[in-house]
């Protein structure tokens, strides 16, 4: 979205209502200040205050994202454009977690490789080679979490039987059995375990 137009857009619905900021501010129930945030691009509407918002100042929530009025046989093409703008920003967020849970992943593996390797190579047997082989897979073990984390919150796991697209868990993801980042999970519309794969976009918004 683009803060700057959204921003400018408000303030001149605002001013075309004859309201001041102190005014409108009071009937959302904000301070001053944060309305003029919003006019100064600097930050939008919290969904809290939206419907308020549009219902106040006589725009639709299509306009407001849009940042300016949409005549009637423009509504539909602006309300698809936008809609094409939030899917690919989504995608492209969940590509940037999941390739930061390969980086963690594949770092940390070679560093444990590493550190073992190492290990066995210059130091006997004995209290320091044990100490440095349980920090190590202490950090192995640390970063893996991390990784799964990235994925828990990287895009959605399709349904093979009926090509549902949900989100799973922490929890789940952690327990399941799984190959690379496709794993056996219970779907929650068809209520079956399948191979789910990783899709970076929900298909049904």
């Amino acid at each position: 979205m683009n803060y700057k137009k959204i921003g400018k857009f408000i303030m001149n619905e605002r001013k075309a209502k004859k309201l001041t900021q102190a005014k409108l501010a009071e009937k959302l129930f904000v301070s001053e200040k944060t309305i003029s945030k919003w006019e100064n691009g600097k930050g939008v509407p919290d969904t809290s205050v939206l419907p308020n918002l549009c219902e106040i100042l006589g725009f639709s929530l299509n306009e407001l994202v849009n940042g300016e009025r949409i005549s009637g046989e423009n509504y539909v093409s602006k309300a698809e454009e936008k809609l094409l703008e939030m899917v690919s920003k989504e995608e492209n967020q969940n590509k940037k977690m999941m390739l930061a849970m390969w980086t963690i992943t594949m770092t940390s593996s070679l560093f444990y490789v590493g550190i073992i390797i190492l290990t066995l190579l210059t130091l006997n047997e004995g209290v320091l080679s044990g100490i440095i082989i349980a920090i190590a897979t202490l950090v192995f073990i640390v970063a893996v979490f991390i990784g799964l984390k990235f994925e828990a919150d990287a895009g959605y796991y399709e349904c093979k039987n009926c090509h549902n697209r949900f989100k799973a868990s922490y929890r789940q993801i952690l327990v399941a059995t799984h190959f690379a980042t496709t794993r056996h999970l219970k779907c929650p519309k068809c209520h079956k375990r399948t191979w789910a794969k990783k899709v970076m976009t929900d298909r049904s918004k």
